[in-house]
């Protein structure tokens, strides 16, 4: 069974149709593309995967089960995490609070152990920032733990997005553009850390890129978008090299 299975996917607003018969299936575990023109309703596809829009038809299917047009709550508990292609971090709270926040669902504790500091208040929290503190390791950004999150590097806050979408324990990881903003020696230390949390964490990966080099790099397969509708699937490098996928990209010469 694929993890992610979409059928027939599309949403109307007024007239316009800014996905149309959208179709993809993602297995356990791929680290999966999805490139397309400014506009061709990239974007709006994760929102419609998130719960932030709901389908105007079709159905998403997340490891066998409808989570068609549930909140974005729902679907980020039944396994579903994201980043943003503005980055959206809580900019007045530290590198690690960042990440623990993203821990929440995962560690509940009552407001009253909170309030009167009990015992199993301490426990939980002890267990999250271990957590997070492993989460930072993975993008280097341990040492900068305590750092408000707003004095950070641009490429290090794209780095703590993805770590505080991790927090959540996602089986699918959706990318918006997570190379957008950075030097060549960033997007190259971005593919190692794309590469090492899907081989260490067994998690799927389902980007949006316009950074080519990143794309040929690490996707093992990819969907073209182009004015919302789905302009050819398949192994990258075969995507890649199709006319069709050029002309859209570039125009006719």
């Amino acid at each position: 069974m694929a993890l992610l299975e979409i059928n027939n996917l599309s949403i109307q607003f007024g007239g316009l149709r800014a996905v149309d018969d959208f179709n993809l299936t993602v297995e356990q575990g791929e680290l999966y593309g999805l490139i397309g023109p400014n506009g061709a309703g990239k974007t709006t596809v994760f929102n419609l995967l998130t719960g932030e829009y709901k389908p105007t038809e079709g159905v998403i299917l997340l490891d066998g089960k409808d989570i068609t047009g549930k909140s974005a709550i729902e679907i980020n508990r039944a396994g579903v995490a994201r980043t943003f292609q503005n980055i959206r971090l809580f900019k007045q709270q530290s590198v690690l609070d960042n990440v623990k926040i993203g821990l929440h669902n995962r560690y509940p504790y009552s407001a009253v152990s909170a309030v009167l500091r009990l015992p199993s208040y301490y426990a939980t929290e002890k267990q999250m920032n271990e957590k997070a503190m492993e989460l930072l390791h993975v993008f280097d950004l341990d040492g900068e733990a305590n750092t408000l999150s707003s004095n950070l590097p641009y490429g290090k806050q794209r780095k703590l997005e993805i770590a505080r979408a991790m927090a959540t324990e996602p089986k699918l990881l959706l990318l918006d553009e997570p190379a957008a903003g950075m030097n060549p020696n960033e997007t190259e230390e971005l593919m190692e850390d794309i590469r090492y949390i899907r081989e260490n964490f067994g998690m799927t990966i389902l980007l949006i890129e316009h950074d080519m080099r990143l794309v040929s790099g690490i996707c093992e397969k990819l969907t073209v978008l182009n004015f919302g509708r789905i302009l050819t699937q398949g192994e990258t490098k075969e995507v890649l090299a199709d006319p069709e996928v050029i002309k859209a990209y570039l125009g006719d010469e």
